[in-house]
Formats: structure tokens, sequence, C-alpha cells
């Protein structure tokens, strides 16, 4: 093990001793290691999820795929629900704002065959999906949120529906508690909290206190805790600390898909591996891009990966200079070109562990629509159908 590999903050944080954590239970799957990759907007389509898989076992979800579109059989929306031909367990995100559509959509994609798993997003803060009434802001309307998961738990049959959720609007307005019972009300398999409120964004730390307050309250299925996981052993304090079932990875695995082998080896109790050289970066990278060529094609998928060519190259050495060649890159070749003018023994840089990757934005005031919360206590009426943007 390299002496850098661990952060100063995970200095003394010893693996998981035998019988330390157990499987999440989730229907008829059990998930082990207990880690699930977050479903994330424009990344986790099937190649992401193959590349992250074949790093180490848990559940990978699909990203968001909106219930209206896919009832309507929206080319785009049937595309993000694909999955890949060994693809096992096939995990989907379905986002909805109205029990209608929502119990549609899971009826098709369970009489489909199509899902083992779905999970349901309410924790988008985007502001264009909350000023109308979506994301985050639907977990304040309780009567609403109980009749969206209704409407999934009872057209899923033994599929397993799982929903996650943020700490609330603002500090002013936490949902996460009454989320949490109603996921246990209306028969969820487990709830997943991304510990900040839809006001934080991604702004400052997780706190991870409300996932062991949303433990304390939760106590007949599974809690999952997400946020500011970077390195495996920030997922064995998260569980000790809360006392969670499993962890849900996200912006920890942007340009890092070897998380996930280093997840696998603090749950089977061994230290992780050095992390990869910059030719083994690269050959990762490439993989990657030749598996989002085969899905959308060669020039769509080569603007689909500039975010990730970033991600990938975050703090190696000459790596702003690199990622302004790769941004321009059109094709598989090009991209290889790139990536093969640089150091290929370079290892990785240890203050990269840690960076944040993804949106880092600041702090938000909430945009809800005029009068939303006014009567939300009782009102179950679903706002104009919205399409989310994150989550």
């Amino acid at each position: 093990m390299s002496r850098f590999y661990k952060s100063e903050i995970n200095r003394d944080v010893p693996v998981a001793r035998p019988g330390e954590f157990s499987a999440i239970p989730l229907g008829p799957l059990s998930v082990w290691p207990p880690v699930v990759l977050a479903p994330m907007a424009g990344v986790t389509n099937w190649p992401f999820r193959s590349i992250c898989r074949r790093f180490g076992a848990g559940l990978y979800v699909s990203e968001m795929v909106t219930a209206r579109p896919l009832v309507e059989g929206r080319a785009k929306a049937v595309m993000l629900a694909e999955f890949g031909e060994d693809e096992s367990p096939r995990s989907l995100q379905l986002y909805g704002v109205d029990p209608y559509y929502v119990g549609e959509a899971v009826k098709w994609l369970v009489g489909e065959g199509h899902v083992d798993h779905i999970d349901m997003n309410f924790g988008c803060p985007v502001p264009k999906v909350t000023r109308k009434g979506g994301g985050s802001a639907i977990p304040a309307k309780p009567r609403l949120l109980s009749s969206i998961v209704r409407a999934a738990v009872s057209n899923a049959g033994a599929i397993p529906v799982t929903i996650k959720f943020r700490i609330g609007i603002d500090d002013e307005l936490l949902t996460y508690r009454d989320a949490g019972r109603i996921a246990e009300e209306e028969g969820c398999g487990a709830v997943a909290l991304h510990a900040r409120t839809a006001a934080q964004l991604y702004d400052g730390e997780a706190r991870w206190d409300a996932i062991y307050d949303l433990k304390q309250s939760v106590r007949t299925i599974p809690v999952l805790g997400n946020g500011d996981i970077w390195e495996a052993h920030d997922a064995l304090r998260m569980m000790r600390a809360t006392g969670c079932d499993g962890v849900v990875i996200g912006r920890g695995c942007l340009g890092r898909p070897w998380l996930f082998r280093d997840l696998a080896d603090v749950f089977e109790g061994r230290e992780p591996q050095d992390p990869p050289s910059f030719g083994e970066v690269a050959s990762i990278a490439l993989e990657h891009a030749t598996l989002l060529s085969e899905w959308a094609g060669e020039a769509p998928a080569m603007r689909m990966f500039r975010r990730h060519s970033s991600w990938y190259t975050k703090g190696f050495r000459g790596s702003a200079e690199l990622r302004s060649r790769l941004t321009r890159v059109r094709s598989l070749k090009e991209l290889e070109d790139v990536l093969g003018s640089a150091d290929s023994h370079e290892p990785f840089p240890p203050d990269a562990m840690r960076v944040p990757r993804g949106k880092t934005a600041g702090r938000q005031k909430v945009s809800l629509p005029a009068g939303f919360l006014q009567n939300r206590l009782t009102d179950a009426t679903p706002p104009l159908h919205v399409d989310p943007a994150g989550g």
C-alpha cells in the first residue's frame, strides 16, 4: 500500500473487521459490498456503469429516466433506460411528479422484465425543477410524496422500490424524517439520504448527523448515506458514525471508477491497492470512451466524454494544458493520441484524491412556485410536468 494512499482524515481508520458489516437486503436482491452508484444525469449511462462494475460489485443505478416521456415512448427516455447485455442486476432511477405517469412507467418497466430495482429521485435541487414544484420540493408535500411512492410500489410487484432525497429545502424546512416515514409506510425497500439541503446544492460538508438521525427513526428498512465519500475509508467512517446500512457513491467516482475496487477491498478487510498511474488511467479512459462511442456514436460520444476527460486527468502534472487539448478531441484516435502524449509512468497525485469533481456550485435560495408552502401538509396536487437536470 502506498504511504500516500490514505488522506490525513482517514490515517487511523481501520478496514472492516469480519462480520462488521452486512449486505444490503433489497427485496430479492442482496447487495454486497453495501455500495450503490448514485444516479447522475448525463453520467451514469450503461458505458460508465460498465466501467465502474468492472472494478467491484455493488448496485449500479442508471441516470434518471423521466416517467412521462418513458410512458409516451420518447426515444431519448427509452435510450436512457437501456442496459448492457450482461448488466445484472438492472437498476433504474425513475423521476416523476404525477402518480399516474409514475404508475404507468413502473407497470411498463416491470411488465417488460426490464428492471430488477427501481429508485426514485426526490432530491433534484435545480431551480428550473423546484420552481415548478418538482425534485427536492416534493418531500415538502408529504401527501403528494405518499401518492407518488404508492403508485410506484403498488405497480412494482416483487421489484424493490427505493427513494433518494435530501435533508430538506433549507435549514428552516427539513423534510427527511417525513420522507423516511413515508417510505416505510408505503413499502419501499430502502431509503437513501444525500446529507445536504436543496439550498446547499453541493456546497460545504455533508451533514452525516442527519443520516444518523434518519437511521434512528427508520427502523424497518435499510438507510443508505450519501455525501463526501471521496476515498474508500470515508465509507467506513460514515457507516461507523451513523449506523447506516450502506453508502451511495456520487462525485467521488468521477474520473476514478477504481474507487469501487477500493471499496470492495476495505469491506473485505484489505487495504486498497495503489491508485493507477497515468498510463493506466488513460487506458481506462479510452475503454470508457470506446463503450460510449458504441452506445451513442463516435461524434456525440466525444462531446459527452469531455467532462470525463477533465475528471480522469485532474491533478496530474500539466493537466490544465492536457484538458485544453482534450476538449477539442473529435475522435477516439485523437483522444488516444492526446492521452498518449503525457508521461504514462506518472503516479496518481495524492493531493487529487479529495479534490471535488462534478458539481461544486455554491448555495442558493430554493425557487418554489408561488404559494407552494401554504397548504403543503394537505395538498397532494401533482405539479406541472418538469424534467430534472440533476440530483
